[in-house]
Formats: C-alpha cells, sequence, structure tokens
C-alpha cells in the first residue's frame, strides 16, 4: 500500500481536522480534494481551513485558480499529480481530503484524460452552439457517439461540446476513450477512510452550526467582495452551494435567514450524495461517529486503521 491516505465524506464531518491530525501523527502533507477550496477569495463559503486550522501542515491545492475560471477533474488531476508524487518522493505521507469524490478517485486511479488541445474547434463548437444552440451539437454527437448522447441532457452544453471536441482531436469516441481508461488498473493504493454518523441528525446539526459560523464570520461581506471586484454571479464558482442562494438574498429574492435556511437544506442534500459516492468504494474504511464521540475518539480509529495496515 503506497504512504497515502484519502479522507471523505460529507461535509461538516470533521475532514480537515482529522487530516491535519493524521498528518502530524504521520509526517504528512495535506493535499485537498474540494472542489471549491480551489478558488481564491472564496475562504468562509467554502469552509478553507485557516492558518491556524492548519496547525504548521503544508496544505496543497488551495487557491489555485480564480473564481471566475471554469475547472474540472482533468484539470486538478493534471495540477495534483505532481504535488502528490513529490509529497511521496520526499517520504512524506500523503493526505487526500475533500468532499469532491470525483476528483479523489480520478487522482487515484492515475487517469489519462483525453487530450484537451488548443487547436480551435473547442471554439468552432462553442460559437456554433452561439448560433444554433446545442439541439444540432446534440444530433451529430448522437451519430458518432449514441451512448454519449443517451446519457447527456440537452442542457449540458458543456460536455456535449467536450465529447464532439474529444472525436475530432482524436478520431476516438469519449465512450471509447472512457471504456479504454476504465480498464487501467489504479495507479496508487491508498488506505481509505470516510466520516459518517450512527445518528444522521447529528450530521444536519453540524452543517447547520456551519452555516450559522460563516454567517458569523462575514460571509455576506465576502460574497459581496466578490460581486463588486466583477464576479459574474452566473460563473461556476458563485453557483455553489452556500453562495448562490446569498447572492439571490442580495439581489432582493427573498432574506438572508431564506437563504440560510436553504443552504442547509441543499447541504443536507449534498451529503447525503456524498455519502452514496463513498459507499460505492468497498475498500473504504469507515470511521462511525457515535454521538457521544469526539475529534479524539475518531482519531484513536483511524490510528487503529493505520497500525493494522503497516503491519
Amino acid at each position: 500500500m503506497d504512504k497515502i491516505i484519502c479522507i471523505a465524506g460529507p461535509t461538516a464531518s470533521g475532514k480537515t481536522a482529522l487530516a491535519v491530525e493524521l498528518a502530524k501523527l504521520c509526517d504528512g502533507e495535506v493535499i485537498s480534494c474540494d472542489s471549491m477550496q480551489i478558488y481564491r477569495r472564496m475562504d468562509i463559503g467554502t469552509a478553507k481551513p485557516t492558518r491556524e486550522e492548519m496547525q504548521g501542515i503544508p496544505h496543497h491545492m488551495l487557491d489555485v485558480a480564480e473564481p471566475w475560471e471554469d475547472f474540472s477533474v482533468s484539470r486538478y488531476c493534471a495540477m495534483a499529480s505532481p504535488i502528490l508524487e513529490d509529497v511521496l518522493s520526499r517520504g512524506k505521507t500523503a493526505i487526500v481530503a475533500g468532499g469532491t469524490g470525483l476528483y479523489m478517485d480520478h487522482l487515484m486511479k492515475g487517469t489519462e484524460f483525453a487530450p484537451f488541445p488548443s487547436t480551435g474547434r473547442r471554439e468552432e463548437l462553442e460559437a456554433r452552439a452561439d448560433r444554433e444552440g446545442t439541439q444540432p451539437l446534440m444530433d451529430w454527437l448522437r451519430e458518432i457517439d449514441p451512448t454519449a448522447a443517451a446519457r447527456l441532457h440537452l442542457s449540458d452544453r458543456k460536455r456535449i461540446i467536450r465529447a464532439l471536441e474529444v472525436y475530432l482531436e482524436t478520431g476516438e469516441t469519449i465512450t471509447a476513450h472512457d471504456e479504454r481508461t476504465r480498464a487501467i488498473p489504479p495507479k496508487y493504493r491508498p488506505l481509505r477512510l470516510a466520516l459518517g454518523f450512527a445518528d444522521r441528525q447529528q450530521l444536519y446539526d453540524r452543517i447547520d452550526l456551519r452555516v450559522d459560523l460563516m454567517l458569523e464570520q462575514g460571509l455576506i461581506g465576502e460574497i459581496r467582495a466578490l460581486l463588486d471586484s466583477g464576479i459574474p454571479p452566473k460563473c461556476t464558482a458563485m453557483q455553489a452551494i452556500g453562495y448562490k442562494e446569498f447572492v439571490a438574498a442580495l439581489r432582493g429574492e427573498g432574506t438572508v435567514g431564506e437563504a440560510a435556511a436553504q443552504v442547509k437544506q441543499s447541504s443536507r442534500h449534498y451529503a447525503k450524495r456524498q455519502l452514496t459516492w463513498s459507499r460505492r468504494d468497498p475498500d473504504t474504511h469507515w470511521l462511525i461517529r457515535e454521538p457521544q464521540d469526539g475529534p479524539e475518539e475518531i482519531l484513536a480509529a483511524a490510528r487503529r486503521l493505520i497500525q493494522e495496515t503497516d503491519n
């Protein structure tokens, strides 16, 4: 098994704190695996760890993109893979922690993504979509890759264009590419940990408390500053849970209190999806927090699993 510990689990479950403690225990460095903490100036709403919370442990893959930029799993892996290799080459333990399971899985697998060249074809496809809409592009995709077309919705312009771009650049459909890469054995063999709760209400209470704390810490001011700096309200980053709801409130579409209630509800739904994703992997070791457990009990359980793996 590689010197890699993956920590997954739902939002507000304590992944960041556990990652820091395990890094201290195992002489490690933390590689964030969160699709929102990559953005600069989006700190409070993404629960990005503060300097104090990092406790001197190096953290990677934070603040690597601007909020107006689109990001993707392929870009994440392209940036995080060299960092992971560097941490391992120095004899350190890599603690890959975060709630974006898609990013984590592809990073561990070492997925080879279809090339993303700058030949102008993507721009041509985007221009055509602007002129004619996505229906003609979907019809074209259905002819060359009916499997991909069947799983994409007509509104998913970005992925429709991406599928056509891959075919035009490589001559291989994105379905064939994905099937070929899935057959490749995983590059890394990490110890996979996931945080869970015996009482789901305990998780929901933690989510509610986190949203309240974000507001106390100045989330509304953070969002105003982003908008005032010219960040488009419709960009991908600002559509995240915890941002889009308050953007709407700032436009007068409801109150801040109503927005906070919506963030709490949406975060609960997101937590359920995260738990479902983590359950897909049979190699995951679950750290289930009982109502009476604190961070010490979870850390002790994680230490036992690490020791068992080392023996």
